[in-house]
C-alpha cells in the first residue's frame, strides 16, 4: 500500500488526500463538500480518501493527529495541509492556486 501512495502522490500533478475515519461526523460532511469540488475541478485533481483505521503507518507517516485532515500534493511534494473540515469555497480557491 505504502509504495502505490508514493507512486499516485508522484504520477498525478496534484493529489488532494482526505485521512478520514468512518465513525467520525465531520468526516462526512467533508466527504460532500469533496464530492463538490470535484464534480467543479474534475480532472484537474486526483482526490484519495485514506481510512486512518485501515492505514494508520501510512497516517502516522504523515503525523495525522486529528480527522479530517486534508493534505496537497504536487509533484509527490506535501505543499499544504489543514485538519477540520474546510469550506467548499475555500478548499476551491486552494486548489486553484496549484
Amino acid at each position: 500500500m505504502k509504495s502505490s501512495f508514493q507512486q499516485l502522490i508522484a504520477s498525478e500533478s496534484v493529489v488532494l488526500v482526505d485521512f478520514f475515519a468512518t465513525w467520525c461526523g465531520p468526516c462526512k460532511v467533508l466527504g460532500q463538500i469533496l464530492t463538490a469540488v470535484k464534480a467543479d475541478v474534475g480532472a484537474a485533481v486526483k482526490i484519495v480518501k485514506i481510512d486512518v483505521d485501515k492505514n494508520q503507518p501510512l497516517a502516522q507517516k504523515y503525523q495525522v493527529r486529528g480527522v479530517p485532515t486534508l493534505i496537497l500534493f504536487k509533484d509527490g511534494k506535501q505543499v499544504w495541509r489543514q485538519s477540520g473540515v474546510v469550506q467548499q469555497e475555500d478548499l476551491k480557491r486552494i486548489l486553484d492556486q496549484y
